[in-house]
């Protein structure tokens, strides 16, 4: 099939194309472990060289083991709350909605630069329901004025923070929560080693993008907002399914899991507010 969309996307917008290609490659993998065959088909629509991601079988999987991670955790926000708000911040072009399928009675926004909303619209079937879509930087507050502030609410935001300098980490948060009633930030960090290893990952370097903020130690966020407490602090080589990964990559998360430092490198977090 010949590709038919372009893409100008550059920088951390373009990092979007990496992960959209590991959970295309998790999709065709013998054993899948997020199943996205929206993100294969979009990859086949697209008039890219993929290969400049250096996303492989092992990397494929890791990205999804961390999008399952966050599916699970909107997934069981919205079986307690089924009238509950979603925030799907810098949303590229993963297509969670669907697969999280949230019931009718939800509100679901997906939110990322303009010129990704755009690219976004033109390849992704819109999902059923109460979704809408905002076209705005995450670190706008302006944005946050569409949000009604009237149910409980889950923000999600995946391969986010690390892009952002930790002045703009800690706005968004406040934002989040000063304006939403209650709920939960689901969210994805480095630790400050990976912040000084960003060169040695391909699909940072070979998009010309930045890493800025790291955190060490999560519990310094709760300090941020007044009732904002840390629920879960996964360590990606602690993500549950982690024996689902190749076997390359099960040596590599044994290795780093003895390693300090290494085994900080990056986070999954879960917080309640």
């Amino acid at each position: 099939m010949t590709n038919r969309e372009h893409t100008s996307l550059t920088g951390a917008q373009e990092t979007a194309l990496a992960t959209l290609y590991g959970r295309a490659l998790d999709s065709r993998a013998r054993r899948p472990i997020l199943r996205d065959a929206i993100a294969a088909d979009v990859v086949r629509r697209l008039n890219y060289d993929f290969r400049g991601t250096r996303i492989n079988a092992v990397t494929a999987a890791g990205v999804a083991l961390r999008a399952r991670l966050l599916d699970t955790w909107t997934a069981e926000f919205l079986r307690a709350h089924p009238d509950a708000t979603v925030l799907h911040l810098a949303c590229g072009l993963d297509a969670r909605a669907h697969r999280v399928a949230p019931p009718p009675t939800a509100r679901w926004f997906d939110l990322d630069l303009p010129d990704v909303i755009e690219l976004r619209e033109r390849l992704l079937p819109r999902p059923p329901g109460d979704h809408r879509t905002i076209a705005a930087s995450v670190t706008d507050p302006a944005w946050l004025d569409e949000i009604p502030g009237d149910r409980p609410a889950v923000a999600v935001f995946e391969g986010l923070t690390m892009y952002l300098h930790e002045r703009d980490v800690r706005s968004l948060v406040q934002r989040l929560t000063f304006h939403l009633p209650g709920g939960r930030l689901c969210f994805d960090v480095y630790g400050t080693l990976g912040i000084r290893l960003q060169k040695l990952v391909p699909a940072v370097r070979n998009a010309g993008a930045t890493l800025h903020w790291g955190v060490d130690d999560p519990h310094v966020i709760e300090s941020w907002y007044d009732g904002l407490t840390l629920l879960d602090d996964l360590r990606s080589v602690d993500m549950p399914g982690v024996e689902e990964l190749p076997r390359a990559g099960r040596v590599q998360m044994r290795i780093l899991k003895h390693l300090p430092g290494f085994r900080d490198v990056g986070r999954i977090l879960r917080y309640r507010f």
